[in-house]
Order: C-alpha cells, then structure tokens, then sequence
C-alpha cells in the first residue's frame, strides 16, 4: 500500500515536471519572439540617439537640455534597439521636446485652441508637430512595454524550468528511498549500531 502510494506521487511528480517543463518551453519561446520582434521593428526605424559631442553643454530649449544627462546621454551615438533605449528616447527626449513646443500643454489642449482659431498658422503647426512626436512616443513606448513582456517571460521560463527539475529529483527520490527498507542508526556507547 505505502509503496503504490509512493509510485503514484512520483507518477504525478514526473507528469507535474513534464508540464512544467513544457510550460518554460513555450515560456522561453514567446520571450525570444516578442524580444526578436521589437528589436527587429525598432531597427527597422533606423532612430540613433544624438552624438556623445552633442552631450557636451547641455541647455534648456536646445537640443539637449540638462535633465537629459542622467537618462539620454547614456546611449549617446547608439541605434535604438532596446527597449530601455525606447523608453530613455520617449520619455526624456521626445517627452521634454514636445513639452517645450507645447508650452506645457497636451496635445488635446492643443487642439482645441486650434479649432478655436482657425486662422492661427503657427499654432496649427505646433499641434501638427505634436501630433507627431506624441505618436512616435507612443510607439516606442509600446515597444518598451513589449520588451518587458519578454523579459517576465523569460523569468517566468526560468522558474518554470527549476520548479520541473525539483520536482523531477523530488520524484526520483521518492522512488528510490521507497526501494529500500527503513534503516535506524544508532550510537550505544560511542559504538554505531544498525537496526533493519
């Protein structure tokens, strides 16, 4: 009885390590498309991060303001093909840019002073050029979040895949002590005695 119910966990054991292991499988699979996907999408778009040299006095209303220091001019001079790099370019250079072209106003708020004065060509451009930098943003943006996908993915493959090989020893052991009887050692008078 004890050594069919031991048999039957360890049935069990193996088919829980199977599923698992079929689990960070496909796991490890999805986290290698997604990540090949968006840095192959990303590449496509050919987008570099400014010059190291453009890095060299940073100011407000340029190009390169100083709160782009810590987060931007890390990948200075790189192609964008990460999405870390997606998510520096959106929100610390697309995000401060559109900031400064807008005044501080979204794009909706925007908008809808454009659409009160229809005859204002300047601020019909601003909306036009915001429209634009806030769409590329959001693209990246989403690229970054798909990037993070694939890197919980791949965390998830990983425990999934060490979870399996527990539970595959777990198993096994469980079969092999099963085989033999119950051995109790113990120590009369500093000599080791063996009861089976």
């Amino acid at each position: 009885m004890r050594r069919n119910s031991r048999f039957t966990l360890a049935i069990a054991g193996f088919a829980a390590a199977v599923l698992l292991a079929v689990a960070g499988g496909l796991l490890l699979w999805g986290s290698t498309y997604v990540h090949n996907t968006v840095q192959n999408q990303l590449a496509a778009q050919q987008i570099y991060f400014p010059p190291q040299a453009a890095f060299a006095h940073p100011k407000a209303g340029t190009e390169i303001t100083p709160s782009m220091i810590p987060s931007v001019s890390q990948y200075a001079g790189q192609q964008m093909l990460t999405g870390q790099q997606a998510e520096a370019y959106a929100d610390h250079f697309i995000a401060v840019h559109i900031a400064e072209i807008g005044g501080g106003k979204t794009y909706s708020q925007l908008s809808a002073l454009s659409m009160a004065q229809p005859n204002n060509t300047a601020l019909a451009g601003q909306v036009a050029t915001v429209f634009k930098g806030e769409t590329l943003r959001s693209m990246l943006l989403n690229a970054y979040g798909w990037w993070k996908v694939s890197q919980i993915a791949y965390i998830a493959a990983i425990i999934a895949f060490a979870l399996g090989g527990l539970v595959l020893l777990t198993s096994l052991a469980s079969l092999t002590v099963g085989e033999h009887p119950e051995i109790l050692h113990e120590v009369i008078d500093g000599t080791p005695v063996t009861h089976i």
